[in-house]
């Protein structure tokens, strides 16, 4: 599969879609999981969720079934979702809280750093210290964690330092989740991904969303000369100078990630039916009620919205070749008292609407791409250049994976 792959990733036209096998081979889906989803870094929770000592979240990641947990030092770990003795799985439900991780197959018992601390009549000779949970990477950053399943991970510090001041100000230390919503969307990833990589389906599609969220192309696009209007750098310029950081930086191999400060509608300051901030009290520190909403794309597992009164995290996993996992979370301050600072219904409606919207678009186009009569068509130049930049950063990074020698010579 590898060359035949290869030959496919050679041949791409630069500004047209991918061809149908990327979308649809399940050789391919399983190369995309190896080369890409086992091997880079992937947003998994907001912090925010494992408040207490114990609390853990479980998270599948192709055929790795992984759990994250706050141990009694306040750190989070994350570790292969597998008992030593005979693999059992430890933790079954989504989420929940435990004071040890025990097996539920023969009780062997695990303290919440990993280590194994109990198990029964294993003879004189066994050493404990030989079979303590097999760790996966993971990193803190400004209240979201990320995970790595690559033995060897790629660096994260660059992103991270890149993106902590544009984090810092929304002060997520101090967020609690106000409500989480999961989907399933029968399409691939990528499918996924491009969709929202664009707004030339905006104005036809997401009438709730549009309330607020503008149809510049430039807000959700990506200029191929790295140019900013002079109408969006004045943006950046008045929320810079009010202390929250929004000058447009694409960095990353490829462009893997991205942030940007973008403005909303005119009179509009939060995702909401009339525009008005959804919360009335703020999460973080962003002076101004106008500042619009921080974007941060990190490829490929998440794109962001933060705003002055809420934060929303969006998490992308593959969990077919032609099915995704959409996993979305609102948080707000965690002194925001539901039905006094926010009603929930008000705080979701537009993006479970969007998001439901995305599903029916999604599933539309892989059911098109489908037939063998599809065929690769061009993207347009002034709305999709957010598309076919995913799409570069998806080719170079397969064709760095599949043939290291032959990219870095380039």
């Amino acid at each position: 599969m590898s060359d035949a792959l290869s030959d496919l990733l050679a041949r791409r036209q630069a500004g047209f879609s991918l061809e149908r096998p990327f979308y649809t081979d399940p050789a391919i889906y399983e190369a995309d999981l190896e080369h890409i989803f086992y091997r880079e870094w992937l947003y998994a929770v907001p912090a925010c969720q494992l408040t207490k000592t114990g609390a853990y979240a479980r998270v599948t990641v192709g055929a790795y079934n992984i759990i994250l947990v706050r141990g009694a030092d306040g750190e989070i770990r994350a570790f292969h979702n597998s008992c030593r003795h005979r693999g059992s799985v430890l933790c079954a439900a989504r989420d929940g809280q435990v004071a040890k991780l025990v097996c539920p197959y023969h009780q062997w018992t695990y303290d919440l750093d990993g280590r194994l601390i109990w198990a029964r009549d294993m003879g004189p000779d066994f050493d404990p210290t030989k079979y303590s949970l097999r760790p996966v990477a993971s990193r803190e950053l400004c209240g979201l964690i990320y995970i790595c399943l690559a033995d060897t991970p790629p660096d994260f510090d660059a992103f991270a330092d890149l993106a902590r001041p544009y984090l810092e100000v929304h002060d997520l230390s101090r967020a609690k989740v106000a409500h989480t919503s999961s989907i399933v969307e029968n399409g691939n990833w990528k499918l996924v991904w491009e969709n929202n990589r664009e707004c030339y389906h905006c104005g036809g599609t997401h009438p709730a969303l549009c309330r607020s969220f503008p149809l510049d192309p430039e807000v959700a696009g990506v200029s191929a000369d790295g140019s900013i209007s002079p109408r969006l750098q004045a943006h950046f310029d008045r929320c810079e100078a009010a202390g929250a950081p929004a000058q447009f930086r694409l960095s990353g191999y490829a462009g893997q990630y991205r942030l940007a400060r973008m403005p909303l509608q005119e009179n509009a300051v939060s995702y909401t039916m009339d525009g008005k901030a959804a919360v009335r009290r703020n999460l973080g520190r962003v002076a101004l009620p106008d500042a619009g909403t921080l974007l941060k794309f990190h490829y490929p597992s998440t794109w962001n919205h933060f705003l002055p009164d809420i934060s929303i995290t969006f998490r992308v996993t593959p969990i077919g070749p032609q099915q995704t996992e959409v996993t979305t979370t609102w948080l707000v301050d965690r002194d925001a008292v539901e039905g006094v600072d926010y009603d929930l219904t008000r705080l979701t409606e537009v993006w479970l609407a969007t998001n439901d919207e995305d599903r029916r678009i999604v599933e539309g186009n892989q059911q098109g791409i489908n037939s063998p009569a599809y065929l690769p068509g061009p993207y347009s130049p002034e709305q999709e250049s957010g598309v076919e930049q995913f799409v570069d950063w998806y080719v170079r990074t397969l064709q760095r994976s599949l043939s290291p020698v032959a990219v870095a010579a380039e």
